[in-house]
């Protein structure tokens, strides 16, 4: 095989690869019109995700201006945001980039032992709150109400929770994991696994051209209540993000 065949091969095999996955993402999509509620693996822990009608965003970008290593080097933890707000396709991209569907098996973005996916994602901007449905890549409103500063509060009074246009706030359904794997395993399966969805959330930052900042101090009683989250989901992360200051 001659060098030009050999690089028309591989680009032909490129560009199969984006379709498969382009092709899975809105096959899941169709599939979750409709918003009827998720069968969680294991018929456990709260179905809050895929309830009601939901707000489609716009697709995820499947290439960017920075390679990995330019954005692993880039990374740093911001703490002091413009007021900018960020675009639906901005919002969408880290919610796609913590936990979005990757093909039509309806695997994700970060790992999850025995995809099992016990991670919830819920949006907190100036205009309300909201919770991300990765199947169908959507949103579904849960308030109206500007909670930032409840929930700066609740995180001892950090600034950049109060002061970011977006914060996502990662929580963890343990009793989905401990179906398979036991509650003692499943605690540690599902912090990982939210390491895996904030570091995504983090890197898929910086190839925006924004900034944000992982925390892990905070009142989880006084969270769970500012979200109404449901019984078992427990709070794990807020990551404000925005334009830096």
């Amino acid at each position: 095989m001659s060098g030009s065949d050999r690089v028309g091969e591989s680009r032909r095999t490129a560009v199969a690869a984006v379709l498969v996955v382009v092709t899975g993402v809105i096959a899941v999509g169709l599939l979750s019109l409709g918003g009827s509620a998720r069968t969680l693996p294991g018929g456990s822990g709260p179905a809050t995700t895929g309830n009601g009608p939901g707000e489609a965003l716009p697709s995820p970008r499947l290439a960017g201006p920075l390679s990995l290593e330019e954005v692993l080097a880039a990374r740093r933890s911001i703490r002091s945001f413009s007021e900018e707000d960020l675009t639906r396709a901005e919002v969408g991209q880290l919610l796609w980039a913590a936990q979005g569907v990757t093909d039509a098996g309806g695997h994700r973005t970060a790992p999850s032992a025995g995809a099992l996916y016990p991670l919830e994602l819920d949006v907190v901007t100036a205009d309300g709150l909201a919770r991300y449905v990765p199947e169908g890549h959507r949103l579904i409103r849960r308030g109206s109400a500007d909670l930032r500063p409840a929930l700066r509060r609740a995180a001892l009074d950090q600034a950049a929770v109060g002061e970011a246009p977006l914060i996502i706030v990662i929580s963890g359904v343990v009793e989905r994991t401990a179906a398979r794997y036991g509650a003692e395993r499943a605690e540690r399966y599902v912090a990982l696994e939210a390491g895996h969805a904030a570091q995504n959330v983090l890197l898929g930052a910086v190839s925006l051209g924004l900034g944000a900042v992982p925390i892990g101090a905070f009142d989880d009683a006084e969270v769970r209540r500012v979200l109404a989250l449901a019984e078992g989901e427990d709070p794990l992360y807020l990551i404000p993000v925005g334009h830096p200051r």
